[in-house]
């Protein structure tokens, strides 16, 4: 019976469903898969792109783990893709490979300013706060007035772990350098703008709810801001999401404030217009201008020109993906040129036994449900592309173990992932205040505890 060996780059939700998928798809052939993943841990954004305080974000973990534990699906974590192996190994190797590398870059924000020291990319913040193993474990949280620009759900991740107390996150996983850094902020007012009203943010209701819970923090619009058009009007009325967001705000119109020790504010109708420096050259304040409707859906500038004084600021204006050694790459949208998730050339010609799945395919945009969907229409065309697959020159799945281990490669596998797993939740049960576990975070570190059982069999 023909075998179909795929490779798939990337162990994040959208390889770990696109496996699940074709496991479990009605075909003709057998299937082995090996999923290579950069981190010595799975899960991708869902357990280094996700704030630490949604646990019900991170329940998404449990069916991904169900997928893996299965054990029809083998994992090679701490392997790079165009550093430990390369597109000529796959095809010696498998017959495709799906790349779901997904899209861990910041979005430009392209006003003056946005270079000065005290202005962060909101990708790089998140892996910080989320115990990402390569990048610095510090962070300079010395501002008392801080800017986000951008309205969507990372947007409020970023201005609600800055303005959460640290004592209230504890519960979590959030690593203990985190917390010591968050304990000592001076943060008292955090400010998040956005280009258009209220009626067309890309908030969640649930995030956006779960703002207005943080204690001791005073959530503060602006009553200017809610005098809608036409077209707001109507998008409340007619969409559910809009409309809860819109009920949301209004009940926090009504709310006093002045009694919190920290205050959210949410500015709508704000154009970015410059990132302002202060005599020290660092970020000093945001200026931006006045917007309105323009009665076609979009917004327009009033000429009005507001200055607001911070001593940080955050874009988080959208996620941007990586170029791969080997693999087209469409540098305007930041994703692999696709059709359908079949991997195009410069030429708009269809790459045989190339794939591309989630984030890297279509944008950073939706959520855990259009990565299923996603993944399930490129499934389908690598089901039936048998006639393009490669011809690898090797069928053994034991060759690539050996190919990884000549070059050096200290890999992690599904075991060695189980055994972090269960070190980082006994770390959380043995913490002074018990937590759901306490992720370890230098990579070495990782991969050692992961790779512990090779390390005693040696001795």
């Amino acid at each position: 019976m023909t075998t179909l060996r795929l490779a798939i780059v990337g162990a994040g939700p959208a390889g770990i469903y696109a496996a699940d998928i074709i496991l479990k798809a009605e075909r003709q052939f057998g299937v082995q898969i090996d999923l290579f993943e950069q981190l010595p841990a799975p899960y991708g954004l869902v357990r280094y792109g996700v704030a630490p305080d949604h646990p019900r974000i991170k329940g998404i973990i449990t069916a991904l783990r169900d997928v893996l534990d299965r054990g029809d699906i083998r994992i090679f974590g701490n392997v790079r893709y165009g550093v430990d192996i390369g597109l000529d190994d796959l095809k010696q190797h498998y017959n495709a490979v799906i790349f779901s590398t997904g899209a861990i870059r910041d979005a430009d924000l392209d006003v003056p300013g946005i270079d000065l020291p005290g202005s962060y990319g909101a990708a790089d913040f998140v892996s910080w706060f989320d115990g990402h193993p390569d990048v610095p474990r510090d962070w300079p949280l010395d501002a008392q007035s801080v800017a986000v620009v951008g309205v969507g759900n990372v947007a409020l991740d970023v201005s609600r772990i800055l303005a959460k107390h640290a004592d209230d996150l504890l519960p979590t996983e959030i690593p203990a350098n985190v917390y010591d850094v968050l304990k000592s902020s001076p943060v008292t007012d955090v400010h998040v703008f956005g280009r258009r009203g209220p009626a067309q943010v890309k908030f969640s209701p649930l995030e956006l709810r779960e703002l207005g819970e943080l204690r001791d923090v005073d959530m503060v619009v602006y009553d200017e801001d809610f005098d809608y058009d036409e077209a707001s009007l109507t998008a409340i009325k007619t969409n559910k999401q809009v409309f809860v967001i819109d009920k949301v705000l209004n009940q926090w119109r009504a709310r006093s404030v002045g009694e919190a020790s920290r205050r959210l504010h949410l500015h709508f109708y704000a154009k970015p217009l410059e990132v302002v420096a202060g005599a020290d050259g660092r970020v000093a304040g945001f200026r931006y201008e006045r917007t309105r409707p323009d009665g076609a859906g979009g917004v327009e500038g009033t000429g009005e020109i507001r200055t607001v004084d911070i001593q940080a600021m955050y874009r988080a204006v959208g996620y941007f993906g990586s170029p791969l050694d080997g693999i087209p790459f469409d540098e305007k949208r930041g994703v692999i040129p696709n059709h359908e998730g079949q991997v195009l050339d410069d030429d708009d010609q269809i790459v045989p036994g190339v794939y591309a799945t989630g984030w890297i395919k279509r944008g950073p945009v939706g959520l855990i449900g259009h990565t299923k969907s996603d993944a399930m229409e490129t499934v389908q065309h690598v089901l039936t592309d048998q006639a393009s697959w490669w011809a690898p020159a090797s069928s053994d799945p034991a060759d690539i173990v050996s190919l990884l281990e000549s070059r050096g490669v200290e890999y992690t596998d599904l075991e060695g992932w189980h055994r972090l797993d269960e070190h980082e939740i006994a770390l959380g049960a043995d913490a002074p205040t018990e937590r759901v576990r306490v992720k370890v975070v230098p990579r070495d570190e990782m991969v050692a505890i992961s790779r512990a059982a090779e390390s005693i069999a040696a001795d």
